[in-house]
C-alpha cells in the first residue's frame, strides 16, 4: 500500500490518538475509512447531480420525451 504525508491540525492528531476507541487497529485504517466515505459522499453529490441534469434535459426537450413514450410502449406496467 502506498504512504502519504499529511499535515493535520492538533485537535485532529488529538482525535487521531484514539483510533481504538472508535473501533480502528491502527490509525492509517481510521483515516482510511474516513477517506473511503468521503469518497463515496462526493461520489453519490455527482450521480445526483448527474439524474438531475438528465431530468432537466428530458423536461426540456419534447423528442426526447416523444422517443422515451414509443420506446417503453408495450411493456408491462
Amino acid at each position: 500500500m502506498q504512504q502519504a504525508k499529511i499535515s493535520l491540525t492538533p485537535p485532529l492528531v488529538e482525535f487521531l490518538n484514539h483510533h481504538r476507541q472508535y473501533g480502528f487497529k491502527d490509525k492509517s485504517s481510521m483515516v482510511q475509512s474516513a477517506l473511503l466515505q468521503l469518497k463515496e459522499e462526493y461520489d453519490r453529490q455527482d450521480l445526483e447531480l448527474s439524474a438531475d441534469l438528465y431530468a432537466e434535459v428530458y423536461e426540456e426537450d419534447p423528442e426526447l420525451q416523444q422517443l422515451t413514450q414509443a420506446a417503453i410502449s408495450g411493456w408491462p406496467e
